[in-house]
Order: structure tokens, then C-alpha cells, then sequence
């Protein structure tokens, strides 16, 4: 199914990627683990500067799609381009090969992806943590690094802990460290797989505060989140996922506000249930 070009927040049409086209553009994408079938054929468009929420229950193929997106998984059919570029494949006559380690790896440079764990390297500062993939990966100057991780940790308001420890800081505040890390890389894209649900409830909104900034920036987002205030507020597209099967999609106003299908009415309604007994 490919969506026509998105109208974002501000109310401008956001754009295609390079050559016309989406920046993400999935068709038909099928994972299995072990002969259970994760991902039945999903399809889904992403336009530059759009933040797509992936709404669902628990199982539902929304962090599969992300891994997969980001090449952490690879497909078992259809095909997903990032850019114009195909992930994890290359195309030659109609039959797919699979790249290389290192050529999925420097695809994967271009996508930063923010996980539930924050993963941080717990014997580095803060600051050698923001520093460390685009010195070692990349092979940037550590000069013109350093100063772009200083820039980063104030964006997200962390400059005062450069020269702290991860165990020094609260969850959200390493999750903040987490995003100024992927941020660092430059990244074309960013990948947020519930950034907040490790997090205590009074630390979930610095988290969200940061990545509504981001997002008022322009960045591309794809999140999977069960925060419907956020949801509702921040994307422009909504796409809420089901055993696998995209099941409705389409403006937060509609599939939030709106829904048309038995499976986003009941889900909505568990979510707002289980909002209102915490």
C-alpha cells in the first residue's frame, strides 16, 4: 500500500528521499522465527521528515519491523529500501544476494536506532560514550567529534554530565545519552523501539520531551511506543499493527481518535484502561 506524501505538523507536505521516493519504502515484508510467522506482508511508506508511530499489542511484529528496517534481522521475502538503497540485498537481474558484514554494516551507519535498554558502556563517560562510534566506525577526527557530542548532550540536556559514569545517572537520563549517541552518527533516520517502557513513570516525559524536539526538527522517526498522548501529538502517521498484519493506518486524528476496526478499538481501549488504573 503506498501512502501519498503525508502533510506534517506544520502543515507543509513532507518530502520523498532521493530520487522522488520514500526515505523507507517496505513491500511485502515476511520474517519467521522459527517457522512462526512474525511478519506476514507488511507494507509501509515513510516520507522524509515524517515520525511514524507503530501502535500494537505485544507480539505484534512492530520491533521485528524496526530490526528488520535496520538489518539487525533479515527478511525471509519482500524487499525494504532505505534512501533508494535495498537493506541487505543487492539486486542483480531480478535475484537478491545477500551483502556483505561490512556492507550492512555501513548501511546501517545511516540509520540510528534507540533501544528499550540503553546499552551504554558502563566504564565510559558520558562524553566517550556519545564519541566513541563516530571515532571508531566512521573514523572521524576526535576534535570535530568531541565538539559535535558536546553540541548533543546540551540538546538534550545532559551537558553538566560530560564527565559522568552511566551508573551515575537515572534511567531517563541515560536514555537521553542513548539518543545523543545515535545522533552522533548523523543518521539519515532514527529508529526508537519503546524508548520509555524501561523507564520508572516520572522519567518517561524527559525522554519524550527530547524526541518531540527532534521531531519538530525535521528528523525521520520511526517509534514504536505505547504512549498515546505522544502518539497522537507528534506523528504525522499512525499504523497500528496486529499478528503480523498491518491493520489500520492513516493520521493520529483518525486511527487514534477514530478507528475503524474491532482489533484498534479494543486495543485502544485496553491501553486507555490500563492508563487510567496507573
Amino acid at each position: 500500500m503506498t501512502e501519498p506524501a503525508a502533510t506534517g505538523r506544520d502543515g507543509d507536505a513532507r518530502g520523498a528521499g532521493r530520487d522522488g521516493i520514500p526515505l523507507v519504502h517496505a513491500v511485502n515484508v515476511h520474517k519467521a522465527f522459527h517457522g512462526n510467522e512474525v511478519l506476514k506482508g507488511i507494507d509501509m511508506d515513510v516520507r522524509q521528515g515524517q515520525v511514524v508511530c507503530l501502535l500494537g499489542p505485544s507480539g505484534s511484529g512492530k520491533t521485528t519491523f524496526l530490526r528488520c528496517i535496520n538489518q539487525l534481522e533479515s527478511i525471509d521475502g519482500g524487499r525494504i529500501w532505505v534512501d533508494g538503497d535495498l537493506m541487505g540485498y543487492r539486486d542483480a537481474g531480478g535475484r537478491l544476494h545477500h551483502l556483505t558484514d561490512k556492507q550492512v554494516a555501513a548501511q546501517r551507519r545511516e540509520i540510528g536506532m534507540v533501544f528499550q535498554r540503553f546499552n551504554l558502556f558502563p566504564h565510559m563517560t558520558v562524553l566517550a560514550n556519545v564519541m566513541e562510534a563516530p571515532v571508531q566506525v566512521k573514523g572521524e577526527r576526535k576534535t570535530e567529534v568531541k565538539e559535535r557530542a558536546v553540541q548533543l548532550l546540551d540538546r538534550v540536556g545532559l551537558a553538566e554530565k560530560a564527565d559522568a559514569y552511566p551508573g551515575q545517572l537515572s534511567g531517563g537520563q541515560q536514555q537521553r545519552v542513548a539518543i545523543a549517541r545515535a545522533l552522533a552518527m548523523q543518521p539519515k533516520l532514527m529508529l526508537f523501539d519503546e524508548p520509555t517502557s524501561a523507564l520508572d513513570p516520572e522519567l518517561v516525559g524527559e525522554v519524550l520531551t527530547v524526541m518531540r524536539e527532534l521531531a519538530a526538527s525535521g528528523m525521520t522517526m520511526i517509534v514504536v511506543t505505547h504512549e498515546m498522548a505522544f502518539a497522537r501529538e507528534v506523528a504525522d502517521h499512525v499504523v497500528f499493527m496486529d499478528a503480523g498484519v498491518v491493520v489500520e493506518q492513516g493520521p493520529p486524528r483518525e486511527v487514534i481518535g477514530n478507528p475503524q476496526h474491532d482489533r484498534t478499538r479494543a486495543f485502544l481501549s485496553r491501553m486507555r484502561s490500563e492508563s487510567h488504573d496507573g
